[in-house]
């Protein structure tokens, strides 16, 4: 499968009714080496379908576990080299290559050695032959100086010998295709450690020194850097309890702690969400978010948003700007038909949420999508039916993805600000008032003069109004 191109690999894909997936993986030159180093993020870029994602890994992996035994088997014999081609004529030894140091042997065979006084016999080379391909992924695991980086993707080579510098998109995906061919060598390791990844650093910055120069933004690849075997031992844990029922958070919030150094170099260099995610993915627990945020500024963003909408909520709901809003409208017609106090202030406080860009004279998409679907890739707010107390629901979703279910308004707007400050995301111009707003007062900055003008009167006036 490995020498397979991709005509055949698209053959073999059409013979496992696996022919939906044809035209991407042409689109993408996915050839049999490629296949068989795709990890599990890559299959879910690959293929949407869920159904096609488990029939290819589950191809895949057996494959792999084929191979796998014939290799255990290869281990457990010494192949000791001969001192030369002509000596010990008897015996066959095998020419090993690794991909970390193509030009280390094991042995050695002429092709005009001789065996038992002629020719070697036909069936011993092509057994030979059969077995290149395994013993050379014996040796794999042993790194060495001289990694010499895979054969990139037919689009990606193109950039790199034009040295074109290449976009955000296509320098995760030089990265993906790094990682894989890194730790598809590895034993009972997640990740390669600082020296293998200075190795491999290394061998793509000589090969390409333009990736270096300044402005190419390339530093991104760090991620892979600073993984160990405990940093491994805390990421296989948190993949495990994430999954149960009863989670031990005392030891969920122990070992975030502990890997709090290398997520925010991740996330400081820009490495994917979906990677963030995958590695710590109680990120997507709103206890882990806010707890997250509160590690960086020292400060409880739920208790701070409680505190502002029931400070803020009365005043915001009378200003002449969002009296005749649709929300506000809404809002009206629904207290009409309650008299609990506690549901009445609920709708206030959701009514609140829903209108602070209008306040702001900023774009609502950009924070809340109300019954309706997702369309921005910033973190955003997903809200369906906001003043009914029995079916309302609240999501954050990130690039489009939901990421979090949420209690309540209150909840999900702690969840939205902390979001764009744990995962270091930017705000969009168009809304960052609304959130300039909400800063100044969960991080308690006194009308600041770095503050929009905007922001600072309208925080003036809010503040009048309570006197």
């Amino acid at each position: 499968m490995e020498s397979w191109s991709v005509d055949e690999v698209c053959n073999w894909l059409v013979q496992r009714n696996l022919g939906d997936l044809v035209p991407k993986f042409r689109e993408e030159e996915v050839s049999g080496a490629a296949l068989l180093a795709l990890n599990d993020r890559m299959v879910q870029q690959l293929v949407k379908k869920i159904g096609h994602q488990a029939v290819l890994m589950d191809l895949i992996n057996k494959y792999q576990q084929q191979n796998n035994g014939l290799e255990s088997f290869t281990y457990s014999c010494e192949i000791t080299p001969p001192k030369s081609p002509e000596a010990n004529s008897g015996t066959m030894g095998i020419q090993v290559f690794s991909p970390f140091s193509p030009t280390e042997q094991t042995g050695y065979i002429s092709p005009t050695e001789k065996y038992d006084g002629g020719l070697i016999d036909r069936r011993v080379l092509k057994q030979k032959k059969n077995m290149k391909h395994v013993f050379a992924r014996c040796e794999t695991v042993q790194w060495t100086n001289s990694y010499v980086l895979p054969e990139f993707p037919y689009d990606v080579q193109c950039i790199l010998e034009e040295r074109k510098c290449p976009d955000h998109s296509m320098r995760i995906r030089i990265i993906e295709f790094l990682q894989a061919d890194m730790t598809k060598y590895l034993e009972g390791s997640l990740y390669p450690n600082s020296q293998q990844y200075n190795v491999v650093v290394n061998a793509l910055l000589q090969a390409y020194p333009f990736l270096d120069e300044d402005g190419n933004g390339f530093e991104e690849i760090v991620y892979l850097e600073g993984h160990d075997a405990e940093m491994d031992e805390h990421i296989v844990w948190f993949k495990q309890e994430y999954m149960k029922t009863e989670r031990n958070w005392e030891e969920v919030d122990k070992r975030m702690n502990k890997t709090l150094e290398m997520r925010r170099k991740m996330i400081s260099n820009k490495a994917p969400l979906k990677e963030i995610l995958r590695l710590f993915p109680f990120l997507r627990c709103p206890y882990e978010l806010f707890r997250e945020f509160q590690l960086l500024t020292h400060m409880d963003i739920y208790k701070k948003t409680v505190e502002i909408l029931e400070i803020y909520s009365g005043n915001i709901l009378t200003l002449y700007s969002v009296r005749n809003n649709p929300i506000n409208v809404l809002l009206r017609e629904n207290l009409k038909q309650h008299t609990e106090e506690d549901i009445l202030k609920y709708m206030k406080m959701t009514a609140t949420c829903l209108l602070l860009p209008d306040v702001f004279g900023d774009d609502s998409s950009l924070f809340t999508a109300v019954n309706e679907e997702v369309k921005v890739l910033t973190p955003v707010l997903e809200v369906k039916n906001p003043f009914s107390v029995n079916t309302c629901e609240f999501a954050l979703y990130i690039e489009k993805e939901k990421l979090a279910q949420l209690d309540d308004c209150t909840m999900a707007l702690a969840a939205l600000l902390a979001a764009f400050h744990v995962f270091g995301i930017q705000y969009p111009k168009r809304i960052h008032n609304t959130f300039h707003f909400l800063e100044s007062l969960i991080l308690e900055m006194k009308s600041p003069q770095s503050l929009p003008k905007k922001v600072k009167r309208k925080l003036e006036e809010l503040e009048c109004l309570n006197i």
